[in-house]
């Protein structure tokens, strides 16, 4: 057994690596053939009062004089020795820059996420097992609605309604405006963070629900379930019995592969509420020719997805120990 573990562990940890690699060398070809001058967008407003001579000292500190090709062995090399450089916006070491906007997205993807599984889940189970009712038809309409609902749109429309309409939240921010650090409250960052972690939950909830109702379905339509129906199960210990574990692994799939698509819900959502998080730094260092910073965060996700991914294969061990 320890050495299947250690084969499993070195073989995600090789198929990792090689993610990495093709990550960063594609993240950085894209970023050269971008239209975005890194100099123009360092100096910003005052690119009129900059001389050609401080033009090129800008690109010489930051070595954005150099051939492409230096310039990325450089920072791989740097990359290995476990520095990740300077961002250009925040003046700041990338690491340093990430973790603090990390520390922000986590409690907000971690809320979606959450919220969007459980209710995603019940919902599909619920619609399952009342098959063809009025609760399973205003289920099913949720879902197509919100599948095909932006999520920049939903970000507008709750922040429309809740935070200027009825003024139960916050207009945006991730804390109070014009309150020092140390006196903002557990609270306060709560409120603020509710209606961007509604937006990016409600969107992720139809895909989930949907796939439940149509596994937990085909499991009511098997034979060992009609074999249940006729000792007498029905409703939930039916469903609890039998349907249960068949339809959580494909649930556990798809909430853990849905990663990826929350962390780009998140970009969009915190921009739409000016959320200080990772998304909202990712749109920064793109705009503004931050390669430093915005290589660092491609990294940092392709890791943060490839763990969810591997965290769905644990999961699978523990749901059902046959695998």
């Amino acid at each position: 057994m320890p050495g299947r573990v250690l084969a499993y562990l070195l073989s995600k940890a090789g198929r990792l690596a090689l993610l990495l690699a093709a990550v960063s060398a594609i993240s950085f070809a894209l970023v050269e053939f971008s239209p975005i001058d890194p100099v123009q967008a360092y100096v910003g407003a005052d690119m009129l009062k900059v001389g050609p001579e401080q033009r090129e000292a800008i690109a010489a500190h930051w070595g954005l004089d150099r051939p492409p090709a230096e310039r990325y062995a450089k920072w791989v090399s740097a990359l290995l020795r476990g520095d990740f450089g300077e961002s250009m916006i925040f003046r700041r070491p990338v690491l340093e820059v990430i973790g603090e906007r990390f520390a922000s997205s986590i409690a907000l993807m971690l809320a979606a996420w959450l919220l969007s599984g459980v209710v995603g889940f019940a919902a599909g189970a619920l619609a399952a097992m009342k098959k063809d009712t009025w609760i399973d038809r205003a289920i099913r309409w949720y879902c197509y609605t919100l599948a095909s609902t932006p999520t920049f749109w939903l970000g507008l429309l709750l922040l429309l309604v809740f935070a200027v309409w009825l003024g139960w939240f916050p207009v945006g921010l991730g804390v109070p405006a014009g309150v020092l650090a140390e006196q903002v409250t557990l609270a306060d960052r709560v409120q603020h963070m509710l209606l961007p972690a509604l937006t990016l939950s409600v969107v992720g909830v139809s895909s989930i629900a949907l796939h439940t109702r149509q596994k937990l379905i085909q499991v009511m339509d098997s034979d060992y379930v009609l074999f249940a129906r006729a000792r007498g199960e029905r409703g939930f210990t039916l469903f609890w019995r039998h349907g249960l574990r068949n339809v959580a692994l494909p649930a556990v799939t798809l909430q853990f592969t849905s990663f990826s698509e929350l962390f780009g819900g998140a970009v969009l959502a915190e921009q739409v509420f000016s959320y200080p998080g990772l998304g909202q730094a990712t749109v920064e260092a793109g705009l503004r020719g931050d390669v430093p910073l915005l290589l660092g965060i491609v990294l940092f996700t392709s890791v943060f997805v490839f763990v969810g991914n591997m965290l769905a294969d644990v999961a699978y061990r523990l749901i059902d120990p046959r695998i």
